[in-house]
């Protein structure tokens, strides 16, 4: 694994809130990802979450309207917790270490991870912000999204705004099918100049969780796969919200409670350790 930054792509991503990887993964390692992936999946049969019976594709209270955003990707959620595999790459000290270089932070945990897979003739993934969905509120928020397959303009590529973190806010936009919705609360960034990140499978990106991004649809009839995973910083507090928490754990929690489960969030790198 590629694991080192040069200061040029750390200073990028803080200018920018976002930075492209290159080759962060070798052939050998890009195939135990796919195989983990695929494996960690097809366990799951379908369901979008560890614990609830809820499938990909059906109404999960954020997102309504259940047959466009079927169509959007396959999402299945904390596969870490569900297959040994998957952990053993989730939770590797070298991705905690770059997220932290990245970020500026002492220390990361896992919020959680997910697979973005989108299928043949998938629909787009609109503009959104991702740390409002969460269940705290820190600026260094930070996620890696790892290309399984090559991401092209032509399957579904990310998009960002760059430079966008440093004026939006944890006030929830949503995500809608209109992609220019964003706008209606950010009007002032519809004039900026999105930047399509096109990589090979083995890449990755990190971006902040308040910098604007989205995916283009898949206009092949081919698969775009994608690893993904959500880190919070050490430290963190319960903002109230329940993202992926469960009933329970929400019930022990008051808003400013740190949230230090290792269960649900392990610290996975600490400059401190």
């Amino acid at each position: 694994m590629k694991a080192t930054l040069t200061q040029s792509q750390i200073d990028s991503y803080r200018r920018d809130g976002f930075v492209v990887i290159d080759g962060l993964l070798d052939d050998d390692e890009l195939a135990f990802w796919r195989e983990a992936v695929k494996e960690a999946t097809e366990e799951r049969g379908g369901r979008k979450f560890p614990n609830e019976d809820i499938k990909t594709g059906e109404d999960d209270g954020i997102n309504k309207d259940a047959e466009y955003y079927g169509k959007v990707f396959d999402q299945m959620i904390n596969l870490w917790q569900t297959n040994d595999k998957m952990r053993s790459l989730m939770l590797d000290e070298k991705l905690g270490k770059l997220a932290a270089d990245l970020s500026g932070c002492e220390g990361i945990r896992i919020w959680h991870d997910q697979a973005l897979i989108k299928r043949p003739w998938a629909n787009p993934t609109a503009w959104h912000l991702d740390t409002p969905f969460w269940s705290f509120s820190d600026k260094r928020a930070i996620s890696i999204w790892v290309a399984l397959d090559d991401a092209t303009l032509q399957n579904g590529c990310l998009y960002f705004l760059p430079g966008s973190c440093h004026k939006t806010s944890f006030e929830n936009p949503g995500i809608g099918k209109n992609m220019d919705a964003i706008f209606n609360f950010y009007p002032d960034l519809a004039i900026c100049r999105p930047v399509a990140v096109p990589m090979k499978a083995g890449s990755c990106s990190f971006h902040n969780g308040l910098t604007i991004h989205g995916a283009g649809p898949n206009m092949t009839p081919g698969f775009r796969r994608a690893m993904t995973c959500a880190y919070m910083p050490d430290g963190a507090t319960f903002n109230g919200i329940k993202n992926v928490l469960s009933v329970e754990q929400v019930a022990r929690l008051t808003i400013g409670d740190l949230l230090r489960d290792d269960n649900q969030n392990p610290l996975i790198y600490s400059s401190r350790s």
